[in-house]
């Protein structure tokens, strides 16, 4: 019997564009029908999900601010994750962290590469992809998909353009080695996010 990805999604518990992406990365591949749509096997189904069951594993929210001085912003994330993950019906934890996206020695993003390494969970979810990190998203993305974690990014509509990227980019390296060079607290480089902050006219990170 043949089933639907909207089907497929159901018995699997995952989302369409995991299943899409498992398609492409040849993980699960459905048939087609001639105009192109998905068909999947449904005994193929079951015995993929006997395989690598999603029972008995929680997902985990994740949400990451750079300051201290951005607690309302780390507060929308984590309503917005939870409000998310309960309309779906899914038993989760959250994870905050402080730090910046080019730091890979957060206490959080430690948490969270131990559970997804020792299969504790089965899905991440996400509100933006840059929460997860600046650099190297796509590295720990591979590391999900090698154990069986579904990634959700809810906000995905709100993906910026190259030169957003590259702006945000450029500031969140800035903000980092002048706080190695000034001190977090400091005047000077307070002086100098507030100063940049305002001339590339992008939100404080």
């Amino acid at each position: 019997m043949k089933v639907k990805i909207s089907e497929a999604c159901k018995i699997l518990g995952v989302s369409q564009d995991t299943l899409r992406r498992w398609d492409r990365s040849g993980k699960i591949v459905p048939e087609r029908t001639p105009k192109g749509h998905r068909r999947y096997d449904l005994s193929l189904l079951k015995d993929y999900g006997r395989k690598f069951p999603l029972d008995n594993k929680i997902t985990i929210c994740y949400a990451r601010v750079s300051t201290h001085g951005q607690k309302e912003d780390l507060a929308r994330q984590v309503n917005l994750l939870e409000v998310y993950c309960a309309s779906h019906g899914w038993q989760y934890e959250v994870i905050e962290d402080l730090g910046s996206g080019i730091n890979f020695n957060k206490k959080g993003l430690k948490v969270l590469l131990d559970k997804i390494l020792n299969r504790e969970i089965c899905r991440l979810v996400l509100t933006n992809k840059d929460r997860l990190l600046r650099f190297g998203t796509e590295l720990i993305f591979n590391i999900c998909e090698s154990n069986n974690v579904e990634v959700v990014i809810i906000n995905q509509s709100e993906e910026k353009t190259f030169e957003e990227e590259l702006v945000n980019d450029v500031l969140e390296i800035i903000t980092v080695f002048s706080a190695k060079l000034y001190g977090k607290r400091s005047h000077k480089t307070k002086k100098l996010i507030e100063t940049l902050t305002k001339e590339l006219n992008v939100p404080q990170l």
